[in-house]
Order: structure tokens, then C-alpha cells, then sequence
């Protein structure tokens, strides 16, 4: 977030309310919200979405839980502890507690995209400490004629100043026992090998170096694994790890980021984990594609997986799961990964 001067009268950073988005009204984004509210880890957050919406997850949940709307985040200090606090953004749309759950609904994109403008609009006015979103549907929001494909390439735009080149992001995705770091995100597999280009790996290991800084490592240990089996076993299965991989890293190294690779991808991640009784070798992997890097951290469950966009001007986390449409209304919805991505917000944004 950009420094400013603070007044006397400023709250701290440390004093700044999370800012929860509401995702998908269809989905169990409200519920889980309405669960972690209920379990005290939302004591210093504020929840952009809809009161309907939210007060059907309170009920769908059988919680006996107080709800309070808010004018502004600021106003989050007055409130009890275990108060679920409540901002409308301005826009969401008539009727989003109507709407059938489980279903995908453009009305739905349309108010989880306005929650997401509005919390960053406001934590990058400094009304916010950190965002933390609930899981929005892909195809809801281009239902909603909403151009991006997912929440990192919004927040991404979202975060460019007017006029201005968006910030180079990237996703990781983290639990207990893994951080995976991916170069490219949300393009088909032939597409994503296409895009691979030095400096974007270069800039990954650049950011994934950033995050282990402000994660309180000396010096992160970043695995890169390599895209083709055996790592190409020197050419013979593929050569982007000659032409595009091994230089990206020898880059890095000599900007001091403690980089090694490449390595075979189907046993670096092994060797990362960070397991009971053995210590990983490794802080971070950074993976080439989507699949190929978050596939071993979702195998080790998903309930207390983190989604973090780095490289954003603010920090941003996200549970490790989807819109769940299949359960959605039953009250069922584990909350331990929003948990998880509200104690990781608060452990990246001091």
C-alpha cells in the first residue's frame, strides 16, 4: 500500500480492519465468512458484501450471530468482538439473498466484482490493512461481462495507478508444508508454455524473494522446477530449461536471490515439503504452469491452503478452494481456509 503521512488521529496499519470480500452470493463464500465471524477470527475485519446475503449464510449455518452495517471500515473499531461487521459498496444490485444458491448468476459476478473494486479502492486510500477475498465463479463474472478471468488478473489491473503498466503479479499457493510460486497462471497448457519467457521467470524469483523477505527469512531458498520430465534431462525431452530456465536463475543469483534449479518436477516438490520429523530443503518452489505447481500443494488438503497475489501494492489472500456450489445453503462449509488466509493477511500486512 502507498506510504502517506499519518495524523495523530490515524489508526496504525497494525489498527486497520481486514477487508473481506463476500465472493459469489451463490457459492459458500458467505457461509464460510459467517462461520469464522462466529469463531472470533474476524474481530478485526470488515466484510464488503450484502447484508441479505450474509444474514441467509448466518441462518443457513444455525448461528446465533450479531450483524452490524457499517458506513466505512473505520467505523469497524466501535463494534463488539464477534460481531460480524457488514460494508454495502454502493452498486451490488437489488435482490442478490433471492437468488438461487448453487447456480452460476451474472447478478452474482456482477456484486463480486463490485466487492473487489471496493475493497480495493479502499485499502489502497488506507481504510484497509489487507484484503481477503471469498471465492468468486469464473463463470459468473464473464456472465457479468466482467473481462477478467479470476481474481489476480482484476487485482492486478485494479492495483496500476490511472494510466499506468498493472504490476507484474503472481500467485502462490501455500499451507503448513508448501509454498509453490507459479510463472504463469490462467492460460491453457499450450498457451502458458508459449508465454514462458526469461525475464518472467527472472521476475518471479524476484517477487518470490520479496515474499520470503516479508514472510521473515533471511534469505528464501527458491527451488525452480523445470517444465519437461527430468527437468529435460539436458535437452533430450525438451529444451526450455536450457534456453529459458537455467539463465532466468543464474540471473537471479547474481541480483543475490538464493535461487537452484532447474529440477525435476515430479520430485522438487517432495523435497520442499516441509514435513513432521523432516524439514524441507527448500522455502519456495517456483513452478512454469498453473496445474503443474498447485496439483502438490491441493493433494495435501485444501483446508488450510492460502492463495496470495504477490507483487500487488497491498496484500491480498484467498482460501484455497472454490464456490462449492455443490454444497452451497447446507451450512457444511469448512471454514478453516479462510482462516488460514485471514492469519496469513495478517502475517504479511504488520
Amino acid at each position: 500500500m502507498p506510504s502517506h503521512t499519518r495524523s495523530a488521529a490515524e489508526p496504525s496499519h497494525a489498527a486497520l480492519p481486514l477487508l473481506v470480500t463476500m465472493g459469489d452470493a451463490a457459492g459458500i463464500g458467505p457461509e464460510i465468512i459467517a462461520k469464522a465471524a462466529a469463531a472470533g477470527e474476524l474481530d478485526d475485519a470488515v466484510v464488503l458484501g450484502d447484508l441479505g446475503v450474509l444474514r441467509r449464510a448466518v441462518a443457513a449455518c444455525g448461528l446465533l450471530l450479531p450483524v452490524a452495517v457499517l458506513e466505512h471500515p473505520r467505523d469497524r473499531a466501535a463494534c463488539p468482538r464477534g460481531t460480524l461487521a457488514v460494508c454495502m459498496p454502493a452498486g451490488l444490485g437489488e435482490g442478490l439473498a433471492a437468488l438461487p444458491l448453487g447456480a452460476v448468476d451474472a447478478r452474482a459476478g456482477a456484486a463480486a466484482a463490485r466487492c473487489i473494486e471496493q475493497a480495493v479502492a479502499w485499502v489502497r486510500a488506507g481504510a484497509g490493512r489487507a484484503i481477503v477475498t471469498a471465492p468468486i465463479h469464473k463463470e459468473a463474472l464473464a456472465a457479468a461481462g466482467v473481462r477478467y478471468p479470476g481474481h489476480t488478473e482484476m487485482l492486478q489491473a485494479l492495483a496500476a495507478a490511472q494510466g499506468a503498466e498493472p504490476p507484474p503479479v503472481r500467485m502462490m499457493l501455500a499451507n503448513d508444508q508448501l509454498r509453490v510460486v507459479l510463472v504463469t497462471i490462467h492460460l491453457s497448457l499450450r498457451r502458458a508454455i508459449d508465454a514462458l519467457t526469461e525475464q518472467g521467470i527472472v521476475d518471479t524469483l524476484a517477487i518470490t524473494h520479496e515474499a520470503g523477505l516479508r514472510l521473515g527469512l533471511a534469505s528464501p531458498r527458491i527451488a525452480v522446477a523445470g517444465l519437461n520430465p527430468h527437468a529435460g534431462e539436458g535437452g533430450l525431452f525438451g529444451d526450455e530449461e536450457i534456453r529459458l530456465i537455467a539463465p532466468a536463475i543464474e540471473r537471479a543469483r547474481a541480483q543475490g536471490i538464493a535461487a537452484s534449479g532447474p529440477y525435476a518436477p515430479d520430485t522438487v516438490f517432495m523435497r520442499a515439503r516441509d514435513a513432521a520429523g523432516k524439514p524441507g530443503e527448500f522455502d519456495f518452489v517456483v513452478a512454469m504452469t498453473h496445474d503443474h505447481g498447485l496439483i502438490p500443494v491441493k493433494y495435501l488438503g485444501v483446508e488450510q491452503g492460502v492463495n496470495v497475489t504477490l507483487g500487488l501494492p497491498f496484500v491480498r489472500t484467498s482460501p484455497d478452494h472454490g464456490t462449492a456450489f455443490d454444497i452451497a445453503g447446507r451450512g457444511i462449509a469448512d471454514p478453516a481456509s479462510l482462516v488460514a488466509a485471514t492469519r496469513m493477511a495478517r502475517r504479511l500486512a504488520p
